[in-house]
């Protein structure tokens, strides 16, 4: 089994996970590729939600293209429950996210929400976070102070430049990654993060940083994880 059939087979979990809630809700959607398998897997039941709040410019638009109904999430008071995957999750639900550049935006419709489901493949379970480079949003201008801070903290900083070339921000390969709030992505390598929680609060503190990809705070609640055997459903 290949690992864009465990993704389908996540997205399809996590759309059986979903419609347990009471009809007419508000769902949070996450970015990404797991998201989207769910995104694709929940479309036919869209009408189960009222509307859905989105974490990103690229899920908006898959979702619009699905017929859901997208709410600005200024007008929105609460979510019941927000889905995304994540790039790695150790073992208390704690998370590194942002591989794909949203993950201010997906911070803060997780905060909105009763509970996070983190769905993946158990490829991204880890004992400790830190193999995957933590992503850290920052202001452009901010970058040389970023980076120094990020240098003492033990890691190994590089700024995220675009994969491809991005029409609407004419981007090119060799610019910096923007992110959908005009940010900057530094990602740091060779962290080996033990404590979430304080490592999260302390790049938070430095001036010029958006948000740090460390989802400790907003842990996992639920983890739907895809393997070989089928999908394993572990309440954190």
């Amino acid at each position: 089994m290949n690992q864009d059939q465990l993704k389908q087979m996540v997205g399809v979990a996590a759309r059986d996970e979903v419609l347990k809630l009471p009809a007419g809700q508000i769902l949070g959607v996450g970015t990404g590729s797991t998201a989207n398998c769910f995104i694709d897997a929940l479309a036919p039941h869209k009408d189960h939600f009222a509307g859905t709040v989105s974490s990103s410019n690229a899920t908006t638009e898959r979702l619009l293209k699905h017929g859901f109904k997208v709410l600005d999430p200024n007008d929105v008071q609460g979510l019941p429950a927000y889905v995304d995957g994540a790039d790695e999750i150790d073992p208390a639900g704690h998370m590194i996210k942002g591989g794909g550049g949203a993950l201010t935006r997906e911070k803060i419709i997780a905060s909105m929400a009763k509970q996070f489901i983190c769905i993946c493949d158990s490829s991204k379970q880890v004992p400790v976070l830190g193999n995957f480079a933590l992503p850290v949003e920052i202001i452009p201008l901010a970058k040389g102070v970023v980076s120094r801070e990020l240098e003492k903290l033990g890691g190994q900083v590089s700024l995220r430049l675009a994969k491809s070339t991005r029409a609407d921000l004419k981007q090119t390969p060799s610019e910096p990654f923007v992110t959908d709030n005009g940010g900057w992505i530094l990602d740091v390598a060779g962290l080996k993060i033990v404590n979430p929680i304080q490592m999260e609060a302390q790049v938070n503190q430095i001036a010029g940083v958006i948000t740090v990809g460390l989802f400790a705070k907003e842990k996992a609640n639920i983890l739907l994880v895809s393997n070989a055997a089928g999908v394993e459903r572990i309440a954190l």
